[in-house]
């Protein structure tokens, strides 16, 4: 999903979580009305999502921070160890190469980025929203992610919903992508479709977005 500034993604996506309650329309997920669910409800049937501004326990270790989607994001109990195990396999995945017993608070913005991820995947879900997860990336971490996120949909089979501003990005991981402009959604095809349509280029891209 892609858009200006003020377009309305995050509000989308905060309103489809959980995290804000519709004031009109209905939302469903997996042939469920969900729209009065809270955020830990929808993880619990399988939707969570990553932050714009990523969010930590700061006080506690990496291997810590994942554990706590493995015991709180399932909706069923698991015992400590199994939530270890869970929380190694995300660690393991995203490739997060520090050590797990390092605080995040002594983490930077990128690898608290793989944090939070290794976190979502821990929870078991099978809808992952990520809300500007490029942002601040160099060009080689962002080609990194771009292989991360084909290989989260390839390995784990989870449906990605991505909320970005960079072009490179979603034009590199995309199936279709849909255009939001002052909360209205004015186009919806593949990344060539979308590049090549004029509402688009006039809303978005003629901008000189990158």
């Amino acid at each position: 999903m892609i858009g200006p500034n003020g377009a309305g993604k995050s509000t989308f996506v905060n309103t489809v979580s959980g995290v804000y309650e519709p004031t009109k329309g209905r939302v469903y997920f997996q042939g469920q009305d969900i729209t009065s669910k809270k955020s830990t409800q929808n993880c619990h049937q399988g939707l969570t999502r990553t932050f714009q501004h990523t969010r930590s326990f700061p006080k506690y270790s990496v291997l810590k921070n994942v554990m706590i989607g493995a015991i709180f994001g399932r909706g069923k109990r698991i015992s400590n160890s199994e939530a270890r195990d869970l929380a190694l396999e995300a660690l393991d995945f995203v490739e997060f190469k520090l050590s797990y017993n390092q605080p995040a608070s002594s983490l930077n913005t990128v690898q608290l980025k793989r944090v939070e991820l290794a976190r979502c995947l821990a929870t078991g879900c099978e809808m992952l929203f990520l809300d500007e997860i490029a942002a601040g990336l160099t060009t080689g971490e962002l080609n990194n992610y771009i292989k991360m996120i084909k290989k989260i949909r390839e390995e784990k089979q989870i449906t990605l919903l991505v909320i970005e501003h960079l072009m490179k990005f979603i034009m590199g991981v995309s199936d279709r992508i849909a255009v939001l402009n002052f909360g209205d959604l004015i186009a919806v095809g593949t990344p060539e479709e979308i590049s090549n349509n004029p509402k688009v280029k006039e809303a978005y891209l003629g901008k000189g977005e990158n």
